[in-house]
């Protein structure tokens, strides 16, 4: 059984995923981490995200430390934004995610290709989404709450950026995927969220048997 969860920045895609995992007793993969500890590598090189080919090189044997704080700053935020666009970097983790996906139990995978181009047969497809405004409204508390400084008119201007980005490039732009069913959680708290998906889920996965 896998588990697709999509969306743009600070929808509440990976809370749900991760609430969806251990409902379900899966392994969860946030995704974006990838992209993220590869931006970090890059970051932390003086690397130019602005360069293919010196983001290819960050992918190399690339770890994820989710407990390293740097990992979600802004800074390296923009830098993953900008080098997940590129065809080679995501080639170079599209492997790492399927064979995750592919474990024989299944997985609960987060991210913004997963039912279009990781996992596109996945019996649960989620799209999660809520408005820029209460994205930008999440991420400022959520950055404040790690002790970093963020000011909603700068956020909500970088989440405006990242959703053109993500929906405009060439390669797995962000779409809802055929057959994912639509989570809107702009006016939703977080245990109305999880449930709302639990729901979802376990509707498609009745549908499916």
């Amino acid at each position: 059984m896998v588990i697709a969860v999509d969306g743009p920045a600070a929808s509440g895609k990976g809370t749900i995923a991760r609430a969806l995992a251990a409902h379900f007793g899966l392994p969860h993969m946030d995704t974006g981490l990838l992209y993220r500890a590869v931006a970090l590598n890059l970051w932390r090189w003086g690397g130019d995200p602005s360069s293919e080919f010196e983001a290819l090189r960050a992918c190399s044997a690339v770890g994820v430390d989710p407990d390293d704080p740097e990992l979600r700053s802004e800074a390296v935020s923009k830098y993953a934004s900008a080098i997940s666009a590129y065809p080679s970097v995501r080639a170079a983790l599209l492997e790492r995610q399927q064979e995750f996906a592919g474990q024989p139990k299944g997985a609960v995978l987060d991210g913004r290709d997963i039912g279009t181009v990781i996992a596109p047969d996945a019996p649960v497809k989620l799209f999660v989404t809520a408005s820029a405004e209460v994205r930008a409204q999440r991420r400022v508390r959520e950055l404040l709450a790690r002790g970093m400084p963020a000011h909603l008119e700068d956020v909500l201007l970088d989440i405006h950026a990242r959703d053109d980005r993500d929906s405009s490039r060439k390669t797995a732009p962000l779409r809802q995927a055929d057959g994912a069913l639509l989570l809107d959680t702009t006016d939703l708290d977080v245990d109305q969220s999880i449930a709302k998906a639990i729901n979802l889920a376990e509707e498609q996965l009745a549908r499916a048997e």
